[in-house]
């Protein structure tokens, strides 16, 4: 996965504006490396909660490029999470650290489950009525919004 993360920064490091206080003036461009790297790690491991991740990383590294290389440097960046979402939804049991899914749900004792979720969930079969209970939950709700508009 971090072909992904390489790949934004190669492309925008060259951009980076550097602060005038630094001596080493490489900060500014291991600040944007390092949100690059976080973005990416963040999503390969949660991708199912992280609604906008190219607008999460675009936010945290604008600072560091001139107002005119803004747009090219989004355009890079949205590109590039749109790759790296394509690659996770063709192969979803990948995980950055190489480690197998675990079940996203704790035990009676407070440790996380060790159990392998099923295919396409986070939840393993033990646990897998937590996940359903969210799913009744939002068709409930869809269903009383249904109702609601039928009665206007």
């Amino acid at each position: 996965m971090y072909r992904f993360s390489r790949s934004i920064y190669r492309e925008i490091a060259p951009a980076v504006q550097e602060d005038e206080r630094d001596p080493t003036a490489v900060r500014n461009k291991q600040l944007v490396l390092d949100a690059c790297e976080d973005v990416i790690r963040r999503l390969a491991r949660d991708r199912r909660y992280f609604a906008r991740p190219a607008r999460t990383l675009f936010a945290e590294v604008r600072m560091h490029f001139a107002f005119g290389d803004q747009l090219r440097v989004w355009t890079v960046i949205d590109r590039n999470i749109n790759l790296a979402l394509e690659y996770l939804e063709r192969t979803p049991e990948a995980t950055l650290d190489g480690l197998p899914r675990s079940c996203r749900a704790h035990t009676r004792k407070g440790t996380p489950c060790q159990r392998e979720p099923l295919p396409g969930r986070d939840y393993c079969p033990s646990h897998k009525h937590l996940e359903e209970a969210f799913d009744g939950a939002a068709i409930a709700v869809g269903d009383e919004a249904q109702e609601v508009g039928a009665a206007a």
